[in-house]
């Protein structure tokens, strides 16, 4: 009588013996049919490659094309205008050879009007005319009608049989015709790339694969990976035709003398082969198979071996329970308790297990004592939603403005401290990444709030940047202030235009506005630089305020100002404020001190917006009818004897 253990051994010997035996016939099935499925996927995206790049190229082709038809007839216009303002060079040979490399084609004619070439880069020519081959003929429409712009395919010229690409058109005095000939390089180039040869070169497939392009009607190669195979039949190099149906396949061939998996496919009225020797397709079966049985016998002597060793033992049930705390724990349940006692080894565990989750929610503690010797205004916190309390660090309830019972309430439940947190979320400050307005303490403050979590873990921080936020916002605001005025400086003025026309906000009808004081010198001379200075103030009252709908102004430096007034709702509305901002040139006077009064005089320009998206083109617009208005002023000035 043999024990138990002796049985169970030689019992999952024979079982693992018949198990190595069937697995290494599937497996050995699976690997051949895994080899050719991988070079049947591996063809479909070779195939689909091709099919791509075919279909690019083509599209590059009609692209060049157009393109350099466009170019050729935008090259004659050049000519054309170049030669009817000098009509000098018409006839000169010399200077049209230096126009043509300047204007980058090959070859320039000029055709008279009764359509003979009388000029031109290249004397050879000089005689023919539209009636001189079929390539000429083609612009032979240009005598019967001037309007036309023609350009001609790609083809042999007349002369010489050299590809070519014409165009022509007459001159913007209709005096003559102008014919500009370059050769069609890019295209050329493009077309090239068509070629199957030259696209199975492209191809990144493994070493021993070739590529065969075979014509479906006359069954000759067009093009293949071994160049010296193209233009030969399908069947001198061993491909079968009765086997190659239309429809997409796959089948044995022997190609050049060498047995290959074939798979095929239609692209065009090509038929498309993806040929592979089977050396390189199984190569890797034989070692597979010697790996994958080593494999099995290791795993059947690990099997027997650790199936005697631990039969005895009853340690899965324990195992279980405990993989189902660390799982309640590893998805942030750090409230699980793990408790097993089914040895010393695994009371052991379970009292190491509960000492680290006590260690990661004491992590909060810690991290509240670092944050507070750093003495920064920074708040972390941490939950999960399968738990309901909230871990976070000291500084987090003074950010929220929460006292002392409010803290121990949303430290409880994670969905009340959620809401405060989507209650900050509610007031977010413009033009800022995560940074939310918050009134604390009777005053505004400025909380970002980051946050970030994966599966049920949230973990955030809040971080106080008031102070940031308030800095950056005054030296903004300094930067783009004129000390003097109150007024925007030139800096300012220039971005908040920006922003206005490039913000696609409708800014109705509208104008801008130049102007430029006329009497500061004589107001500086005469009362001094702080009176003038305080001229300047008033006159930047009168601009800043002026206006019944909206308003930007600006001093841009010394006596020049500038004001743009939109949001008006009609021309009329815009027309009539301007008029009664022109008829203040004179008609103002300022108090510059208790017995000092001065009338405000200044030149202006105006332009209206119509539409523009560039406000540079008013500013200059504006400026040049300011200086027209301040000489028609001064003008008016000597001859009243005012000056």
């Amino acid at each position: 009588m043999h024990n138990i253990r002796s049985g169970i051994i030689k019992y999952m010997i024979l079982i693992a013996a018949v198990i190595m035996v069937v697995l290494l016939s599937v497996f050995l099935v699976l690997q051949i049919w895994g080899e050719r499925h991988a070079a049947r996927e591996e063809a479909k995206l070779m195939f689909s490659q091709i099919g791509q790049v075919l279909d690019e190229n083509r599209r590059e082709a009609e692209v060049t094309k157009a393109d350099y038809s466009e170019l050729c007839l935008e090259n004659a216009d050049t000519i054309a205008y170049i030669i009817e303002k000098d009509q000098s060079v018409a006839f000169d040979s010399n200077e049209l050879k230096r126009i043509a490399d300047m204007v980058n084609v090959d070859e320039i004619h000029i055709f008279d009007p009764s359509g003979m070439i009388v000029s031109g880069t290249h004397p050879q020519y000089y005689g023919y005319t539209f009636d001189s081959g079929e390539q000429m003929s083609f612009f032979k429409p240009l005598l019967s009608d001037k309007s036309l712009r023609l350009c001609q395919e790609i083809t042999p010229n007349t002369a010489e049989g050299k590809l070519m690409q014409y165009s022509a058109l007459w001159s913007p005095n209709g005096q003559f015709i102008v014919e500009v000939g370059m050769e069609p390089v890019n295209v050329m180039r493009v077309t090239e790339k068509n070629e199957l040869s030259h696209i199975f070169k492209l191809l990144r497939a493994g070493a021993g694969i070739s590529f065969y392009a075979m014509d479906k009607d006359t069954h000759i190669i067009m093009g293949s990976t071994d160049t010296s195979n193209t233009g030969q039949g399908m069947e001198e190099i061993g491909f079968t035709l009765s086997d190659i149906r239309d429809d997409d396949h796959s089948g044995t061939e022997t190609i050049c003398g060498v047995k290959s998996y074939c798979i095929f496919t239609t692209i065009d009225n090509n038929l498309i082969a993806y040929v592979v020797p089977y050396s390189r397709l199984y190569k890797r079966l034989p070692q597979n198979v010697i790996v994958f049985a080593i494999a099995l016998m290791l795993i059947a002597v690990i099997l027997v071996k650790a199936v005697t060793t631990y039969m005895e033992k009853h340690i899965i049930n324990s195992i279980h329970k405990i993989n189902e705390a660390l799982t309640e724990i590893s998805e942030g349940n750090l409230e699980r308790n793990v408790n097993i006692n089914g040895s010393v080894e695994f009371t052991e565990l379970s009292s190491h297990i509960n000492d680290m989750i006590s260690s990661i929610l004491s992590s909060t503690d810690k991290m509240s004592y670092i944050l507070n010797r750093l003495n920064r205004r920074i708040g972390v916190y941490e939950y999960n939603h399968r738990m309901r309390s909230v871990r976070f660090t000291d500084y987090i309830p003074l950010l929220l403005g929460a006292d002392e019972e409010e803290t121990k309430r949303i430290k409880a439940d994670h969905r009340l401290f959620e809401m405060y947190i989507n209650a900050l979320r509610a007031k977010p400050l413009e033009g800022e990444e995560n940074v939310y307005s918050h009134c604390g303490d009777d005053k505004e403050r400025y909380l970002r709030i980051v946050e970030t979590g994966s599966n049920n873990d949230v973990f955030g921080i809040i971080m106080d940047v008031t102070n940031e936020i308030v800095t950056r916002r005054r030296i903004e605001s300094e930067r783009d202030m004129d000390v003097l005025t109150g007024l925007l400086n030139r800096r300012g003025v220039n971005s908040r235009l920006t922003q206005l026309f490039s913000g696609g906000d409708d800014l109705g009808y509208g104008a801008v506005m130049m102007l430029d004081a006329d009497d500061l010198k004589l107001v500086n001379d005469t009362y001094g630089h702080n009176k003038g200075d305080e001229y300047l103030r008033r006159i930047a009252e009168l601009v800043s305020g002026f206006g019944a709908r909206k308003n930007v102004s600006a001093r841009l430096g010394g006596d020049e100002f500038v004001t743009m007034l939109y949001g008006y709702g009609s021309k009329q509305e815009i027309n009539e404020d301007i008029e009664r901002f022109m008829q203040l040139q004179d008609g103002g006077a300022v108090r510059l001190g208790d017995d000092i009064t001065v009338k405000i005089k200044f030149s202006a320009g105006y332009s209206f917006i119509k539409g523009q998206d560039n406000y540079h083109i008013l500013l200059r617009a504006a400026d040049e009818m300011m200086y027209e208005n301040k000489r028609k002023r001064k003008k008016a000035l000597e001859i009243n004897g005012d000056l």
